[in-house]
């Protein structure tokens, strides 16, 4: 079982949702990037989403596109990334880690080159957000090849006749994109939410994990009452944006509420 499925399957038998946490790779500087890591697991992140800089990230709102920069500024490379996933697993060697970006640089030397350095920085799973289900054997057979899951995106335009498409060779968790736009801006509404999870839950045996515009504990708490997992990310790279290299303390008591407020979530449900 690998270490996505182990976390997954732990945080459900404990009657939960996991936590899964995003921040921006090098972001404020690569050398600073260990510790914020080791403070999204002291606040009780499940799973760490760990984005590849890009000039051009499509999908991300003010917050993370800022984030974006400063490491790009910062001099961050895909060496770096790779360094600082590889240090991140010697630390914590059961806590999942996902590398989510961008076609053009996890693309550039190969997918082969680059599913063999994922997996050898001991990343379980990744997330290609340009790269759709129908271009699958542009990345998807390399990754698979390597024992790495492809984690996809399903959004509330994915209907039942693209659904299978999108979950033919995913692994790992499936990622609802809980909002048609970019990430930080908006929540989309509970129950439209709810609906699109039973929805999801009931086309695969993946665990369905919720994201964008999840911001305080009580939206993660009320996300986690119904997915595997709740992802929160602009909120948490805002703070690293505020406090720079200082941002571990902080990173570490904001994850903390989220993480007490999703793990008493469904206990208050009884």
């Amino acid at each position: 079982m690998s270490r996505l499925a182990e976390t997954f399957a732990a945080a459900a038998a404990a009657n939960r949702a996991a936590l899964v946490c995003f921040v921006t790779a090098g972001d404020p500087t690569p050398g600073a990037m260990g510790a914020i890591l080791d403070a999204l697991v002291a606040g009780g992140a499940d799973v760490i989403e760990l984005g590849m800089p890009f000039t051009d990230p499509m999908a991300d709102g003010p917050a993370i596109q800022a984030a974006n920069l400063r490491s790009l500024a910062a001099g961050t490379k895909t060496a770096d990334i790779l360094n600082i996933a590889r240090d991140f697993r010697a630390r914590h060697p059961g806590v999942p880690l996902v590398l989510m970006g961008y076609a053009n640089p996890m693309l550039r030397r190969g997918a082969e080159w680059f599913a063999a350095a994922t997996r050898d920085a001991g990343i379980d799973g990744v997330i290609c957000v340009d790269v759709p289900s129908e271009e699958d054997d542009a990345i998807g057979p390399a990754l698979r090849a390597a024992g790495v899951d492809l984690v996809r995106l399903a959004t509330p335009t994915t209907d039942a006749a693209r659904l299978p498409a999108v979950l033919a060779g995913a692994g790992g968790f499936l990622y609802y994109v809980s909002v048609a736009g970019i990430t930080g801006l908006q929540q989309a509404a509970q129950s439209s939410i709810e609906e699109a999870v039973a929805r999801l839950k009931a086309a695969t045996d993946l665990p369905v994990s919720v994201g964008f515009g999840i911001r305080t504990p009580e939206q993660a708490a009320a996300i986690g009452r119904i997915a595997d997992g709740v992802v929160v990310g602009s909120a948490t790279v805002e703070l690293i944006g505020r406090h720079g290299a200082d941002a571990p303390a902080a990173v570490t008591a904001y994850i903390r509420t989220l993480s007490d407020a999703i793990r008493a979530a469904r206990k208050e449900q009884k």
